[in-house]
């Protein structure tokens, strides 16, 4: 009964977030009504010491990420810098290959810190223009635009800037390039894959006869290709995050150590701060910083009369997109709470190897979720001294740990009320019915990767 009640306020939360209502208003509302049907007694105490305090803790270490790639992102755009790098690379890939170039771009951004919510409204109206010349189906975008942005460089590629590949730095003491080969190879392995699937559904449609159509909603203005700045200065800021990410990250240990003591007057207790378990949070946000700085820097011009507006948007957008994950994070830290997350926990703890038990137990709570990071949070504050313990008994690098982790919250998040498919299929004016089964393909690949990278370290013990 308590499994089925755990199963309920899923359900329940998966279907208010699918009618587009708020994950933030009804996230505590799914985990309370759990709560009233197994504890009714508890349901006040629960909301105020286990919701709300799980999901302050959340915000607490990830707002800062959230805040400065939204400001990054958002900069990147009112400075024309996102217009550049998309017409530059459609330029050089060429219409024909219109799937291949919306995914390089929204790769492009997203490994170069640009918050994948951000990306959406970026690259959305570029893949209008290729996707309607090429006549290609316009229920392909979504898809598309999610395995650029919500896939390989979201949490596979080595120094990723995005939070699923930050959270881990924090539980296995890591940093964001950890297991570089497995990211690498799990990064091959899905856009290699993907791209086949795409192609082999933009040929599908094409035998039966199938277009672009017509009577689309949300379809946006043409692009206004008017004094784009050079490309190479637009991608700059992209480059500064990801070299500065890499650089910081090796100087924080050297100048710190691992712990430090802050002492700031001779009454006051020394604060002991544990820098090994910060080091990956520390390091994205002072290359964000330095990314924001670079585009001010290179586009004064068109970003100084916009900044005010468009700082107030990104910090706005910053603010709603983390309450939706730390929402998240606090219903699934209710629901691993109740007795019926026993059974779950009981089921993983007969899985005999401690990868395979990680990988499926973030990609289960993601699904849970809704939320790659959420997922990934709950998981690891549950059970990763757990996985720790197992992997050292098996002489497995917590950088193999943090990969896996990373890899697995970007698996089966992407369910039907994911907060950032919600968002893809709103922007594009698309349904699930029309687009989500193509979305969840490449859900399906992903997921796969992880396991993948698991049988190549198994079999090469690459890191």
């Amino acid at each position: 009964m308590s499994f089925i009640v755990c199963l309920a306020a899923l359900c329940f939360l998966m279907f208010v977030a699918y009618k587009g209502f708020s994950v933030i208003l009804f996230a505590p509302i799914a985990a309370l009504l759990a709560v009233l049907c197994t504890h009714p007694h508890l349901v006040l105490p629960v909301y105020s010491n286990l919701f709300m305090e799980n999901m302050v803790v959340f915000i607490k270490n990830y707002f800062p990420v959230f805040m400065l790639g939204a400001i990054f992102g958002k900069l990147i755009e009112i400075s024309g810098f996102a217009k550049s790098i998309v017409h530059s690379v459609v330029k050089l890939l060429g219409p024909s290959r219109a799937m291949l170039s919306i995914v390089v771009v929204c790769a492009l951004l997203t490994y170069g810190g640009v918050s994948l919510f951000v990306v959406v409204f970026a690259v959305y109206p570029f893949a209008v223009e290729l996707f309607r010349e090429v006549n290609i189906p316009k229920h392909l975008i979504p898809a598309t635009i999610a395995m650029g942005a919500f896939t390989f460089t979201m949490d596979s590629l080595p120094g990723t800037p995005q939070i699923q590949n930050i959270i881990p730095t924090t539980f296995f003491k890591t940093n964001a390039y950890a297991a570089p080969w497995l990211g690498i190879i799990g990064s091959v392995f899905i856009l290699a894959v993907g791209m086949t699937f795409l192609d082999w559904r933009r040929r599908s449609c094409a035998k039966a006869g199938e277009g672009y159509g017509t009577g689309h909603l949300n379809e946006p203005e043409p692009i206004a290709l008017t004094e784009l700045t050079n490309p190479w200065i637009a991608i700059l800021p992209l480059v500064v995050v990801g070299v500065m990410n890499l650089v910081i990250t090796r100087l924080i240990p050297r100048f710190y150590g691992d712990t430090m003591y802050i002492q700031l007057t001779d009454a006051a207790k020394p604060l002991a701060v544990p820098v090994a378990k910060m080091v990956g949070i520390w390091a994205v946000e002072i290359a964000l910083v330095l990314g924001i700085l670079t585009v001010i820097l290179f586009g004064w011009k068109k970003v100084h009369s916009k900044f005010a507006d468009g700082t107030k948007v990104a910090i706005g957008g910053a603010l709603l997109a983390s309450l939706n994950t730390a929402s998240e994070y606090g219903f699934g830290s209710v629901i691993a709470a109740l007795p019926g997350f026993l059974v779950i926990r009981n089921a993983l703890a007969h899985v005999p190897n401690p990868l395979i038990k990680e990988a499926v137990s973030v990609n289960v709570l993601a699904g849970i979720t809704g939320s790659a990071s959420g997922g990934m949070s709950i998981a690891l504050a549950a059970m990763s001294d757990q996985f720790i313990a197992a992997a050292n008994a098996a002489h497995i690098p917590m950088e193999v740990l943090h990969r896996v982790a990373a890899m697995a919250s970007g698996g089966m998040d992407t369910l039907p009320h994911n907060g950032a498919v919600i968002t893809l299929l709103a922007v594009t004016g698309l349904t699930h019915k029309q687009s989500y089964k193509d979305i969840f393909a490449i859900t399906c690949i992903k997921t796969t990767a992880c396991f993948v990278i698991i049988g190549v370290y198994y079999l090469t013990h690459l890191a």
